[in-house]
This record gives structure tokens, sequence and C-alpha cells, in this order.
């Protein structure tokens, strides 16, 4: 699935996002739920599908979307899976509003195709993940390697 639209970095310029591999965990049981799981900066779905298939929740499906590979800004335009881009580690900085509409209209058509009996408010999750957030503590804090392990 492709989405066009400009990156904060980008002054404007629109550019192709491809969005990896989706991965998905079929339920055991009887599908009652569905979780549609984001993973954080510079993973991607398919590692978070093997630990969900271990957990003992047999009635939900898992979904795992991949991230699409582009440059960050905050990391001077090196490129990795991210669901959007940033461009500084502050409250105030710039919200790339494209970046999540894209990752947001994704999720929406993954979900378009679940069955209409899972998809009750009680029954469908999203979650993301604060890998970003851990990602910025232990830059922050100068431990890069220590949070590779943890996520």
């Amino acid at each position: 699935m492709s989405f066009t639209g400009p990156s904060i970095g980008s002054g404007g310029r629109r550019e192709a996002l491809e969005f990896g591999r989706t991965h998905v965990v079929r339920p055991k049981g009887r599908h009652q739920a569905t979780v549609v799981w984001l993973h954080g900066l510079g993973d991607n779905g398919s590692s978070w599908s093997q630990l969900l298939e271990t957990l003992p929740l047999p009635n939900i499906k898992w979904i795992c979307p991949t991230a699409p590979t582009r440059p960050i800004t905050l990391f001077g335009g090196f490129p990795t899976t991210t669901w959007f881009d940033m461009g500084e580690l502050s409250e105030d900085a710039p919200d790339d509003v494209e970046g999540l509409e894209a990752a947001a209209g994704h999720v929406a058509n993954l979900l378009s195709i679940e069955p209409a009996d899972s998809m009750f408010p009680h029954n469908f999750f999203i979650m993301f993940l604060l890998c970003y957030f851990f990602h910025f503590l232990f830059l922050w804090v100068g431990g890069v390697s220590s949070i590779s392990l943890l996520i």
C-alpha cells in the first residue's frame, strides 16, 4: 500500500510511503476480538507477531503491520521503519500530520476486511507501543544499545 505525503524535513515535497508486510496471528479458538499492534521505531510486524503467537489468548486475532521505511529528520535523515517522521524531542515539535494520517489510513484499510462480529467497540483495540518514548528516553540518557535489547 502507498501513501503520498510530505515529511517534516521534506519542505513540502511529497514522497511515496510503502508500508511493509503485515503479519497476522490467527486465533486458535473462536475469533472474538482483533488487536492491531503497531511496533515502535525501527522495528517490524514480524518480530511482534512471533511474540504474540505465544500468548495464551486463543480468541484474539493479532494484526501486526510494518511501518514504511523512511528518513527520520531527528536522526539526520537515517532511514528506518517508522509510522511518522520526528523532527525533535520536544512537546512543541511539529507533528508529521501527513505521516500520522497515512498510518491511520493504513490501519483503517486493514480493518475494513475484518468480520463485523469482531468489530464491536469492546472487541477491537489498536495498540501503539510506547517504544518511541523509550527510544527517546534512552537516546536522551545515552543508552542507545540498551533499548535495542528491551524492544
